[in-house]
């Protein structure tokens, strides 16, 4: 168990790391989907499976369609598009698919090889989770929802076009 463990938080820390250092935001977003996996094999790996399923579900699924979908609002024009479907070729995708068959091999490893007896989980149940995050963390909690707020609006008028509205009767003759 130790070394499932240690392969994830190391899979963790790289893919992080590469998420920091992507130039093109969508591989950036492939690679922090990989560190989301990563980090919720670790949570598993430390006897908390229902956490583990909660960093899978919300940040991996929730979180990572609302950073997809700022991408798209982003609008970078047709220069971007084509210079996108030409690092969108299968070779961007070697990385973070190898990174994920690592990942999804440790933990069929951990559910198949490590006996049912031998978990050391608590159970704590959604109950726990919420009472926990409205109560002693409804700080974090709220500063983390303010800051995804202020991203999505920061991208929003970013990505927005202004439209020129001119008078008809300020046109050129040959403008229409």
């Amino acid at each position: 168990m130790e070394i499932a463990f240690y392969i994830a938080s190391l899979l963790a820390v790289f893919t992080t790391t590469m998420v920091i250092t992507r130039l093109n935001a969508v591989h950036a977003l492939l690679y922090l989907v990989n560190s989301l996996f990563a980090t919720a094999i670790v949570f598993f790996t430390l006897g908390a499976p229902f956490m583990a399923a909660l960093e899978v579900i919300i940040y991996a699924g929730a979180i990572m369609v609302l950073f997809i979908f700022v991408v798209m609002m982003l609008n970078l024009g047709k220069e971007a598009i084509d210079l996108e479907r030409s690092w969108s070729t299968p070779r961007a995708w070697i990385g973070p698919g190898i990174i994920s068959l690592i990942l999804f091999g440790e933990l069929v490893w951990l559910i198949i090889a490590v006996p049912s007896g031998t978990w050391q989980a608590k159970e704590v149940g959604p109950k726990m989770v919420g009472l926990s995050l409205y109560g002693p963390y409804v700080l974090a909690v709220e500063l983390g929802a303010m800051l995804l707020m202020a991203g999505i609006v920061g991208a929003y008028h970013l990505g927005r076009q202004e439209k020129v509205i001119r008078h008809r009767f300020l046109q050129k003759n040959g403008e229409s």
